[in-house]
């Protein structure tokens, strides 16, 4: 178990599709153990996705409060109602974007085990799971930000990430 470097935006990688574990090998384990020890070596925020590390696997770890949640091949299968609020990300440290969710989302996923599970989220919950879910998908918060909505998390003044957006798609 180690932690890993977070790769910053603008990282091609960023913007890949993250590969299905076909597989719960020990090489697979170790990954969402040391996914687990660089999320908590930030503080405990909310997610880490394997691609923010460098590896294109679908694979997250969470805590958004009550406790670690590992996801492995998560897939939604149900998203209702809608939320609108801040959020940020650890490969974009000190910017917050205000973003539209879905306010429930219903998901199955393998565990660490090889079992499927359900796991249902409202709020918070569902706001990270599909924050983390489009990391796998080479999606990024910022491409849900409208214009003006990107903010500097110290100062509140707005960040104009747009070009450098526009930059990393490429």
């Amino acid at each position: 178990m180690a932690e890993k470097e977070i790769l910053p935006f603008g990282d091609p990688v960023l913007r890949k599709k993250a590969k299905p574990v076909e597989e719960l090998t020990p090489k697979m384990l170790k990954i969402l153990d040391d996914l687990v020890d660089t999320l908590y070596a930030e503080d405990g925020r909310a997610g880490l996705a394997a691609p923010q590390i460098g590896i294109l696997r679908r694979m997250v770890v969470m805590d958004c409060g009550e406790g670690l949640i590992e996801l492995i091949n998560p897939e939604i299968l149900e998203s209702q109602d809608e939320q609108i609020g801040p959020e940020a990300c650890l490969s974009y440290p000190g910017i917050t974007g205000i973003v539209k969710r879905a306010n429930y989302v219903k998901i199955k996923t393998l565990t660490r085990t090889g079992e499927t599970m359900y796991l249902e989220g409202y709020d918070y919950l569902a706001r990270c799971i599909q924050h983390e879910i489009d990391h796998l998908n080479g999606i990024l918060f910022i491409d849900h930000v409208a214009d003006g909505q990107l903010y500097r998390e110290q100062t509140r003044e707005k960040a104009d990430l747009m070009q450098a957006l526009k930059l990393s798609r490429k």
